[in-house]
């Protein structure tokens, strides 16, 4: 009997060969260690995620949620609600403020890279990654310039979880404490001095002429400090890993950046950051022959459904050209992720300037250093010897 137990380090290291299990076997699985039910086929996922008034965000999204924060942000609301706060949140992420954030993250990216000259290897993440996504989402959201370093760690932790309890330990907790606190000041300061940024308009917003609750204004922002740099993050180490472990690929986009934007699609499919999300379900579903009932909890395993050979032929091969149409790399639904365009964006940029930077790498360690969450996955350290 298979036993699937998503906060397990197995499971972070390489969770391929049990989604495959999952997928083959058990497509509706009860994992008594998560105490949720677990999706694992493509097509089950993507109906779920469509589906908002059978499978919930509203009692949270997390696998391991973060207290007094579902039904209070755009990742933790179903529509009517989620829609108008999305709406508010939707202008900041427009064509044309992409376009203007172009060539400020270009200059970020390189004086980032300037930093590493001369150096023959380097930690991926702390020297150069972090930095760098942290740069950009202060950028956007107008946060102060040398916060960033801490507001990434405490960020980071935020997120994780404790392997052993199954749920939030108490650093994790104090980091979430402290990011309201941070989020609370900046918020204070916005009201006492408005500036044209995405943090003063939550101040003054209203939905059906009422402003939003303060503690509506204070989750939002902490969650959006939270998701940008975990996923942004997140997202360009594993494009990282993967330009280091398939160097016909990365020598292919090194000749022509043009493929850029089809192996960023690849990458979200094949190794994405975001790799389990929960709902909760407001009916009785019978799936696969198993029978969910209303109030249990959902994982939506999105690793797994982008390793559906059902929807992805020769779904273990990465492939920069093969345009994966559907993949669930930014989720799916009413919930897909806001920022897929400034993370699109901003990967393409940082890795058009790092691949001419360094266009021959290849990691030191096979054995990563695994952040220990049950929703995301990334290495917390990747180092790079360069040639």
């Amino acid at each position: 009997m298979l036993s699937f137990d998503p906060y397990l380090p197995v499971v972070d290291a390489d969770p391929f060969p049990l989604y495959r299990i999952l997928r083959d076997e058990y497509p509706c699985y009860w994992s008594a260690e998560a105490k949720m039910w677990v999706l694992s086929r493509h097509a089950d996922i993507l109906a779920a995620l469509s589906s908002w008034q059978s499978y919930s965000s509203a009692r949270g999204n997390l696998m391991d949620e973060l207290p007094n924060r579902a039904g209070s942000t755009l990742g933790t609301t179903d529509p009517p609600r989620h829609d108008r706060l999305r709406a508010l949140i939707q202008h900041a992420f427009t064509k044309r403020n992409l376009e203007n954030m172009a060539e400020p993250v270009r200059a970020m990216v390189r004086e980032s890279l300037a930093e590493l000259r001369g150096q023959r290897s380097f930690d991926f993440v702390g020297d150069f990654s972090a930095r760098v996504t942290a740069k950009i989402l202060f950028r956007m959201l107008g946060l102060p310039a040398g916060d960033d370093r801490e507001v990434r760690e405490r960020a980071v932790m935020m997120v994780q979880s404790d392997s052993v309890s199954r749920q939030k330990g108490p650093e994790h907790l104090a980091a979430y404490n402290w990011m309201q606190d941070y989020a609370a000041g900046v918020i204070a300061e916005r009201r006492r001095n408005p500036a044209d940024d995405l943090i003063s308009q939550f101040c003054v917003s209203e939905i059906d002429g009422e402003r939003l609750a303060e503690r509506e204004v204070l989750l939002t922002t902490t969650t959006l400090i939270m998701a940008g740099i975990e996923s942004l993050g997140g997202f360009t180490v594993m494009f990282a890993l993967n330009m280091a472990d398939f160097a016909e690929a990365r020598a292919e986009l090194v000749a022509n950046p043009g493929l850029l934007p089809d192996a960023i699609e690849e990458s979200l499919r094949y190794n994405t950051s975001a790799q389990r999300f929960r709902r909760s379900l407001m009916r009785d579903m019978t799936l696969h022959g198993q029978t969910m009932r209303a109030g249990d909890f959902v994982c939506m395993a999105y690793g797994s459904g982008n390793r559906d050979e059902r929807q992805f032929p020769d779904a273990d091969r990465y492939d920069i050209r093969r345009k994966p149409r559907g993949h669930l790399g930014f989720g799916g639904g009413v919930h897909a992720c806001l920022g897929a365009m400034v993370a699109r964006m901003s990967v393409r940029i940082i890795f058009e300037e790092f691949l001419q930077a360094y266009p021959r790498f290849e990691r030191v360690h096979q054995q990563l250093p695994w952040m220990p969450s049950s929703t995301f996955r990334s290495p917390m350290k990747l180092e790079l010897a360069i040639h």
